[in-house]
């Protein structure tokens, strides 16, 4: 019985402690590829990953965007970089707070060097702030940015507009029309910033172009741009993203479920050169 209870303490001990070192040994393996990045590009490499389900609380999915402490960490990650050297922010995100967003997007785009984002998947909503603060956008192809279009509590901003506009004002509640003005001044606010982010790198018709098409409700709020749809638009993209942020964003895997939904065999098939004709011609008689 001793043993029983030996064998128990030491099973509970390594099962406490293995996700502790699990967690260290991949914080260790992402800083290995961050300065690989960084050694080949010459930059500091930041990144600014969210997972929808990066963590969970009783086993309810957490979803994660971009807030305060997200904003104060790059900022100071920016400060400790020197004023001559490249920036490169690896994004993947859905979006989030539009003063933490803007806060990123400002320090970016203060920076005297040069400043890349590279987008190996998706970059919706504040991602796509934060692409219009860099002076290139490394993007996989297929990979999407999505609208800027501002959210008054759980309505998009340009809707409210739109209803305060087609209905008489004497049929609206107070509540609505508040939301209305709110919607009036946050659509603004968000055009005027991304006027001073594009203003020096784009003519201003193509800048009020792009403005329109991502604030004016032309596309839903989970609409995506596609690489080419964003080359249209004005976005300095190309698609020369380092086969190291591939390697990277594998290191922060979705939480683990019971069945996988997605499988394959991971490792790049190459397809093999057609034979000569005339080694074909004798393969066939030999046939």
């Amino acid at each position: 019985m001793d043993n029983l209870w030996s064998l128990l303490w030491i099973f509970f001990v390594v099962s406490a402690v293995m996700p502790m070192i699990q967690a260290r040994l991949l914080a260790m393996a992402r800083l290995r590829f961050l300065r690989r990045i960084e050694r080949q590009r010459g930059s500091r490499v930041i990144t600014l990953i969210h997972r929808q389900e990066s963590r969970s609380i009783l086993g309810i999915p957490v979803a994660r965007y971009i807030d305060i402490d997200d904003s104060e960490q790059i900022l100071r990650a920016i400060r400790l970089t020197p004023r001559e050297m490249p920036i490169d922010l690896i994004l993947h995100t859905p979006g989030g707070l539009v003063l933490a967003t803007q806060q990123i997007a400002n320090a970016l785009r203060n920076h005297p060097a040069r400043v890349s984002i590279i987008i190996p998947h998706h970059a919706m909503s504040g991602g796509t702030m934060l692409a219009l603060a860099a002076g290139e956008i490394l993007m996989d192809g297929n990979a999407v940015l999505g609208p800027l279009d501002p959210q008054v509590g759980e309505y998009p901003a340009v809707s409210l507009l739109r209803v305060i506009g087609e209905k008489d004002k004497n049929e609206l509640d107070d509540k609505t029309l508040i939301f209305a003005d709110v919607a009036r001044t946050a659509l603004a606010q968000i055009q005027e910033f991304m006027g001073g982010l594009v203003q020096d790198r784009m003519a201003p018709a193509q800048a009020k172009e792009l403005i329109a098409a991502l604030t004016e409700g032309r596309w839903t709020h989970d609409y995506p741009i596609t690489f080419a749809h964003a080359a249209r638009l004005g976005f300095p993209v190309s698609d020369a993203v380092p086969p190291d942020v591939y390697a990277l964003m594998d290191l922060y895997p979705q939480p683990r479920q019971a069945r996988p939904s997605v499988q394959f065999v991971p490792v790049p098939y190459r397809r093999e050169p057609a034979p000569p004709p005339a080694h074909r011609a004798r393969m066939e008689r030999e046939q």
